[in-house]
């Protein structure tokens, strides 16, 4: 592991922590003795997802990451919460056993993850995810929360 401050290619590990999936290691340079902490993770076969657009990528947990903070900007959600959120989200994808996914499964995955965790993030991540366009729809979206279904939308 190559230091950060001076490149010298050799550390000495100096302690060694489970942490989520994988180990938190405090290593400390031989040459300048600078410290630094890395972190090792076990490396899953991720699938594929599948856009709107038909294109395939690999599944990134960051990406999720980055959705579930914007949906929770401003919220009193602590970033340990929204980490392991996003790890069980991965766990769910990895979980479906397939080699690819689409992005709609993806996203129905982090709504259920958002329903326990935060009522504001989930309608701030679902009226994206779900192209929220009318006043109606959005109250259709919190008509679970609000006493069953929303006014005007019985069909009887």
């Amino acid at each position: 592991m190559r230091c950060p401050q001076c490149e010298h290619p050799k550390s000495e590990v100096l302690e060694t922590r489970a942490s989520g999936d994988g180990n938190r290691r405090r290593r400390q340079c031989q040459a300048c003795k600078h410290r630094f902490t890395t972190h090792e993770r076990i490396d899953r076969r991720l699938p594929l997802v599948i856009k709107k657009n038909g294109a395939r990528e690999p599944f990134e947990r960051d990406k999720v990451l980055a959705g579930l903070r914007v949906a929770c900007r401003k919220r009193p959600i602590s970033a340990r919460s929204i980490d392991e959120t996003a790890a069980r989200v991965e766990e769910a994808v990895v979980a479906t056993g397939g080699s690819e996914i689409p992005a709609a499964e993806v996203g129905r995955i982090v709504l259920t993850e958002l329903q326990g965790l935060d009522l504001v993030g989930y309608l701030r991540f679902a009226s994206v995810y779900q192209e929220i366009q009318s006043a109606e729809d959005f109250v259709k979206l919190l008509a679970p929360w609000v006493g069953g279904e929303a006014e005007g939308t019985n069909d009887g």
